[in-house]
């Protein structure tokens, strides 16, 4: 199970002291995924220091911000997660849709860095990963690829990012600048719906020993940050904004599917809440609905395959999003028309309207989803819908360049924005939507083999025992075990004294 990221002990000692000595070297101090649960417990002293490092530089300290907590200006904690509850007036539902704001994270603006901590973190302190000569390789659609090449920075080891080579040019932009040498990108065949040739790459490079696979896709330790640090923010979010209100309920949880790390958080609301948890995915490849395929241009959220880190058998909902309709609102969203439409035509509060830059194609995605799942199940002013923005516009201001010929004919006007509201806001119904039974959760589960067992070699016994809710409980043992042996680590290497 170690490459799956379940060891608790040291595999290798020679590699852990080697990296200890590094990490010594560096001045990197490893958070604990409590920490990041609840940035509070961050020692003071580290807390101070923050301010005066810039969030978007490769510094160690930075990993103290790989969080849901920071401000605005991502350099100080705040009580409650940033957020933005959308009104009826833009959902054209009575329930209440909050999306949390991931563009506040560190280095990449995007909660992917999140998650590529969550699965280095295991591979560190057990001996697995090697900074001194391994290199580690970061099979992603985009945001997780970014958020590995930066801890990679910091820890002064090469990163390399493994990409479809159709994704936005703001992601490649980013990386030229980050990388340290232009082949540490690798551009893989196709688009979003690609990943079967990005897993095809990872295969190629795991045969030389000297690189390390961080598979957000089968690492448990993408699940168990998500369920722990992800989860808490959520959680905070929603007894902040009921506070006071007895009928309150937490109706659901909604989440493209992607990695399905994100989605993992939905576990933690649903033992607390007794939340529904949605999952998501493009209508144009509508893997876990259909089992279909396709291509599609939400980026970030992965497809034409079942994550082997994704609890399918405690999913409630599928949801189908057309890339027609995140396409064009964010062009709606994102241009001085479309702005102008939605306060003058539709009557939005500017300051709504401004916290709309937080969305990219993945949180509008959800937010669509939110609002079908919402007019499915007939969600009242009492019910709340909690997802994410993974991140925010400014990794896809190339995607409005491309939308405007396909979509507008080169002329986004007044009509346009018009049309747009219409269609891809007001206009959603609920098709493309199946609420889960039993027999469809066994379905989507065992699609799953093809990929993991037949595929990725996995055994059958790692692959069934995942249908079982103890087994994912069980995890969470991890996070004491874990969070023990980062304190160890820190207090070998000596590292922030």
């Amino acid at each position: 199970m170690a490459r799956l990221g379940l060891e608790r002990t040291v595999v290798d000692t020679g590699v852990y002291e080697r990296t200890n000595a590094r990490f010594r070297e560096a001045n990197v101090v490893l958070p604990t995924l409590a920490e990041l649960a609840n940035p509070t417990t961050i020692d003071s002293a580290i807390r101070g220091k923050l301010k005066d490092v810039d969030p978007d530089s490769p510094h160690p300290l930075n990993l103290f911000r790989v969080h849901w907590w920071n401000d605005a200006a991502r350099r100080d904690l705040v009580d409650v997660p940033g957020f933005v509850e959308l009104p009826s007036e833009l959902t054209g539902v009575k329930a209440r849709i909050v999306l949390a704001v991931g563009d506040r994270f560190p280095m990449i603006a995007a909660h992917k860095v999140l998650a590529a901590y969550g699965c280095l973190v295991p591979r560190v302190v057990t001996g697995q990963f090697d900074p001194t000569h391994h290199r580690a390789i970061w099979p992603s659609t985009g945001n997780y690829c970014r958020g590995g090449v930066a801890i990679s920075r910091i820890l002064g080891c090469r990163g390399v990012a493994v990409l479809p080579e159709n994704m936005s040019k703001e992601r490649f932009d980013w990386l030229d600048r980050w990388v340290s040498d232009p082949s540490d990108i690798i551009r893989t065949p196709g688009s979003e719906s690609n990943v079967k040739e990005i897993y095809d790459a990872c295969a190629a490079l795991d045969r030389d020993p000297d690189n390390i696979i961080f598979n957000q896709f089968c690492e448990f330790g993408n699940y168990v940050v998500h369920r722990t640090c992800t989860g808490a923010a959520l959680a905070t979010i929603y007894e902040t904004i009921t506070k006071g209100k007895k009928g309150a309920k937490l109706a659901a949880y909604v989440s493209a599917t992607g990695s399905a790390g994100t989605l993992a958080a939905g576990d933690h609301l649903k033992a607390t809440y007794g939340t529904k948890i949605v999952a998501v995915e493009a209508e144009e490849c509508p893997t876990l609905l259909y089992n279909g395929f396709g291509e599609h241009n939400i980026q970030g959220i992965g497809d034409k395959h079942v994550p082997f880190i994704h609890n399918v058998m405690n999913t409630d909902m599928v949801v189908g999003v057309s890339d027609h309709a995140t396409d064009t609102l964010f062009v709606l969203f994102n241009t001085d028309e479309g702005r102008k439409y939605l306060v003058e035509r539709r009557g939005l509060d500017p300051a709504l309207v401004a916290q709309l830059p937080h969305f990219g194609l993945s949180g509008l995605c959800n937010m669509l989803a939110a609002i079908k799942a919402a007019k499915y199940w007939d969600l009242g002013p009492d019910d709340v819908i909690m997802t994410v923005a993974t991140d925010g516009s400014a990794m896809y201001g190339s995607e409005i360049v491309k939308a405007m010929p396909k979509y507008f004919g080169n002329r986004f006007d007044q009509v346009a924005a018009g049309e747009t509201w219409g269609r891809s806001l007001a206009g959603i119904g609920t098709d493309h939507l199946i609420e889960l039974t039993h027999v469809d959760r066994k379905r989507i589960f065992n699609l799953g083999y093809f990929t993991w067992v037949e595929q990725q070699g996995v055994s059958l016994e790692e692959f069934t025992v995942r249908a079982k809710q103890s087994f994912w409980d069980g995890l969470l043992d991890m996070v004491p075990a874990w969070d023990e042996m980062i304190r160890a680590f820190n207090a070998k290497s000596g590292a922030g004294k």
